[in-house]
């Protein structure tokens, strides 16, 4: 099975892969994982003032501060993972990359809110379900 792990590098991240790791036998290694990371764009405003290699390091150090923690827990569990990571809107992106792809899976992590603090603050996961096809597994 491909599964799009969607990672944040936030607490919710970190409480997904430790699901991860407690259902080995259903999402464990024998599994593709591909990890993937949204990272926001810079705004144009900003960005007229830097050089098209700051504005790249920038996407990738970002990128990467997400994917360390996470390349460790796989690491740690002989799981082999890929890493992708695009600039823009998450839950979007997700989506697309979950359709484009292909993926059988989607798996994030989420804040749970209840659904006023979702109307009032946005979530990235009800994004990902709006738009999806794929089936998401949402972590709380």
């Amino acid at each position: 099975m491909k599964i799009l792990l969607a990672v944040d590098g936030s607490k919710y991240t970190k409480r997904m892969l430790r699901y991860l790791a407690s259902h080995n036998e259903f999402l464990g290694a024998a599994h593709d994982h591909t990890m993937f990371t949204a990272v926001p764009v810079i705004p144009a405003r900003i960005a007229i003032f830097m050089s098209r290699s700051a504005i790249d390091d920038y996407y990738r150090d970002q990128a990467e501060d997400v994917f360390r923690p996470a390349r460790a827990f796989f690491k740690q569990h002989g799981w082999k993972v890929r890493e992708v990571h695009v600039n823009g809107a998450a839950g979007q992106l997700i989506a697309e990359q979950a359709k484009a792809q292909k993926f059988d899976l989607i798996v994030m992590g989420t804040h749970g809110r209840s659904a006023i603090g979702t109307l009032i603050l946005g979530s990235v996961a009800s994004v990902v379900l709006a738009l999806s096809k794929v089936p998401v597994l949402l972590i709380r």
